[in-house]
């Protein structure tokens, strides 16, 4: 059996079965603090990593964004074995964020997929040595189809580097891996640089809430972006109005038979006067006023908050929220008003919660 090589801070106290290595047994030398003292050293290594690609934001990086900007294509990301990895989620960071981009493995180029790209296409290669055997295979057939690269790698001298149209340094003094060896620090900085440049690119196109919200029309973030009040509010006859004059009992009916726990008060032209909600209720019978001689107008809540069709479901629940904690009385209902002040509908936190939004 070959010999195993320990840290010197850890007892060669070794557990085999069949002959084979299992874990070596920790000794109280390997405290704790020097545990969280290694993990903080690490991350001040990837931290390092991180700060020092600012100083590299120049007029490569300008050129770079000014390719990306003209392409009439994708932008195909290449990348193998961990740069592979982080390539796949610049890629996807660039599909989001208006970028049209994929990710396509070197390997499976050079057996068929190199047909993935056109002539109106970009690619972003990266490769932190700059001469990974399938990379530097690649390379000339990119550059026959007459396709431009940009370069991310660590080797300002490699192959990759001299070969690109632009070259983005991501360069690191030193992996956090205790070895220097494991990819760590530099596809830290890969990634940051990748993710940079997506950024920079979506500002410059201007690539606003609404465009991002259709390309993630799923999950919570989609309908926290594409939900407006017009999608979820009552409208039509579900909406519980009565006029001015109308009694508390004809309030408490209408009310009852719209279930929205509200009823609007409005004029002739359907304006909102005022709401009414089931808590101004408690508190009307709290302060013995007389149910049968009440009207509307002397029980309403004045100027209520509302909003209009195109108000974001997520804001209304913001608001919603922002009044819990100040209260003393939160919202549960609300009115949807047009222009002019008319009620177009409604809607209360169970609307809410229906479509998933809290």
């Amino acid at each position: 059996m070959s010999a195993v090589f320990l840290p010197p801070n850890v007892t060669k106290s070794i557990c085999y079965t069949k002959d084979k290595f299992l874990y070596p047994a920790m000794s109280s030398q390997a405290s704790q603090e020097s545990v969280l003292s290694y993990a903080r050293s690490v991350i001040e290594i990837q931290a390092s990593a991180v700060s020092g690609l600012a100083t590299r934001i120049d007029d490569g990086f300008d050129r770079a964004c000014d390719l990306i900007l003209q392409c009439k294509g994708r932008l195909v990301v290449i990348g193998m074995g961990k740069s592979g990895h982080v390539g796949g989620k610049i890629a996807s960071t660039l599909a989001s964020t208006g970028t049209p981009a994929f990710f396509l493995h070197p390997g499976e180029a050079s057996h068929g997929d190199m047909g993935m790209i056109t002539v109106d296409d970009l690619t972003l290669i990266l490769s932190n040595s700059g001469e990974t055997m399938e990379i530097v295979t690649i390379i000339p057939i990119v550059k026959r189809i007459g396709v431009r690269m940009i370069a991310m790698t660590g080797k300002m001298d490699s192959t990759l580097a001299t070969e690109s149209d632009v070259c983005l340094d991501v360069g690191v003094a030193r992996e956090a891996c205790p070895h220097n060896l494991a990819p760590t620090a530099s596809t830290t900085a890969a990634l940051v640089m990748g993710d940079t440049l997506a950024v920079a690119v979506q500002k410059q196109r201007g690539f606003s809430v609404q465009d991002f919200a259709r390309t993630h029309p799923g999950g919570m973030l989609g309908k926290r972006l594409l939900l407006y009040a017009r999608d979820i509010m009552h409208a039509g006859t579900e909406l519980p109005l009565v006029g001015p004059e109308e009694t508390m009992a004809e309030l408490l009916i209408e009310m009852s038979s719209k279930s929205l726990g509200m009823a609007g008060v409005v004029d002739k032209q359907n304006r909102l006067l005022g709401m009414f909600t089931d808590g101004d209720l408690r508190r009307s019978l709290e302060h013995g006023i007389d149910i049968y001689t009440s009207r509307a107008k002397d029980l309403m809540t004045r100027n209520p908050y509302t909003v209009t069709p195109d108000t974001l479901a997520a804001e209304i629940v913001g608001t919603m929220r922002d009044y819990a904690q100040k209260g003393p009385h939160a919202i549960n209902g609300l009115f949807v008003l047009d222009g002019e002040n008319r009620v177009v509908g409604a809607l209360n936190t169970h609307d809410l919660l229906r479509t998933g939004i809290i």
